[in-house]
């Protein structure tokens, strides 16, 4: 078939009207299908079943240094943990914090510090008239909501296969000291499944900004969530790439164990400079005694060290290799050469990016909405849910069962052609 955007008049009628049949048939379906969120699904939830077992009222809950996980203390995270989560995000183990299960949480505490505090001495940021962040697009709708929830202004910066324009970053940080900031996804992104090439990398640890607590807010969540043993994406460590520049407190560091044990009760830790992190715990000491011990130890216990941690996410990608397959597949086979799409194809991480015709991304949602598949809203990768082409859908593989995850792709392909033959034939 040719591409539509080639196609007369009469072709894309014709061709339109049997596919809007065929979408009548799936509205009579009465489907429920959710796409909208990358959540585990319950088979990659129980491999981490065993982790309920590894401690109990007969266990011996004290740390290699005597440390009792029962009682109140250890601001940081118990040695063992701190071990576990360094070699997991590739940085040495006293530059780390461990937390809670949540390493947004831990993104929105720094955050809310530097606005109330500033940082490492400089004026909070609710005290300045104007507070500036980047934010490469398409990224993380969680990311944007922060930043939106303490007023600060975002800016757009395209996000390309190697990661943020760069060119674009150097120029505006260097000139506006309003800007403090920037999200960062650089392994397998939200939602494209981009990783930051070398050069991105380096680039970004020998940024001038004009802004003396500017950071780079460095959100590792994929860092070992690999679809394959043989193509997997490396990325340089930013820390010590940061600490070769000559700067060594630029970047704050994100990751959590939220999809490899348990979503909601992992644990999450922040890995930066001995400055940042002298300067962090000012306000740790004061908004708590210690985060929840016995959870780290039950993690330590359960994976031993990052060697476990790896087999563990090995079963991980073999639940996910064939979502990810299934879609990419369905994808090539009903949309590929159309002219009408375009979709990303990554080694690692939760998502998939598709491109629709410009001014057709929100049409596909709804109706993909109408006939039972929720889908991430359109928009939700852009600050303030502002797509201006309105063309990026996120889609997430990860929740639903295979067989159910094959017959939402063919409806969103399907929506995806009708929505674009009603925009050509605005143009026609």
């Amino acid at each position: 078939m040719k591409k539509f955007t080639e196609m007369t008049k009469e072709e894309l009628l014709e061709l339109k009207a049997p596919l809007k049949e065929k979408y009548k048939e799936y509205r009579a379906k009465n489907l429920s299908l959710n796409m909208a969120r990358g959540k585990p699904c319950a088979e990659q939830l129980d491999l981490s079943m065993g982790m309920m077992d590894v401690l109990n009222s007969s266990s011996d809950l004290t740390c290699d240094d005597g440390t009792d996980c029962r009682n109140y203390g250890v601001l940081d995270g118990i040695k063992e943990a701190q071990e576990l989560l360094a070699d997991m995000m590739e940085v040495p183990a006293d530059h780390i914090i461990i937390y809670g299960n949540s390493s947004l949480n831990v993104m929105y505490d720094t955050i809310s510090r530097s606005m109330t505090h500033g940082i490492m001495g400089s004026t909070p940021w609710c005290k300045l008239d104007k507070v500036k962040f980047l934010c490469p697009v398409p990224g993380y709708d969680r990311h944007f909501k922060i930043t939106e929830y303490f007023g600060i202004e975002m800016i757009n910066v395209p996000m390309t296969p190697e990661g943020p324009d760069m060119d674009m970053v150097e120029k505006l940080v260097a000139e506006d000291d309003a800007i403090k900031g920037i999200w960062c996804v650089p392994k397998y992104s939200n939602p494209q499944g981009y990783s930051y090439s070398d050069l991105t990398v380096r680039r970004f640890a020998r940024l001038k900004p004009a802004a003396k607590d500017f950071r780079i807010y460095w959100d590792n969540a994929y860092t070992i969530h690999h679809l394959y043993d043989d193509k997997q994406d490396n990325i340089i460590e930013i820390l010590a790439e940061c600490k070769r520049a000559g700067n060594p407190d630029l970047v704050y560091k994100f990751a959590s164990t939220s999809k490899i044990s348990f979503p909601g009760s992992g644990i999450a830790a922040l890995a930066s400079s001995n400055n940042n992190l002298e300067d962090i715990k000012e306000q740790l000491t004061v908004q708590t005694i210690g985060h929840d011990k016995v959870n780290q130890l039950r993690h330590v216990r359960f994976f031993g060290d990052i060697h476990g941690m790896i087999e563990h996410m090995r079963k991980h990608a073999d639940i996910l290799r064939p979502k990810f397959e299934a879609v990419e597949e369905i994808l090539e086979r009903e949309l590929g050469g159309l002219g009408i799409g375009e979709w990303t194809k990554p080694k690692g991480g939760y998502f998939i990016s598709f491109d629709s015709l410009e001014g057709c991304a929100a049409d596909i949602v709804a109706r993909c909405k109408k006939a039972g598949v929720v889908m991430t809203p359109a928009g939700a990768t852009y600050p303030y849910g502002k797509d201006p082409h309105d063309s990026n859908i996120r889609i997430a593989p990860s929740y639903p069962p295979l067989d159910d995850l094959k017959v939402a792709t063919e409806l969103f392909a399907l929506c995806v052609k009708l929505s674009s033959i009603e925009k050509l034939l605005k143009t026609k």
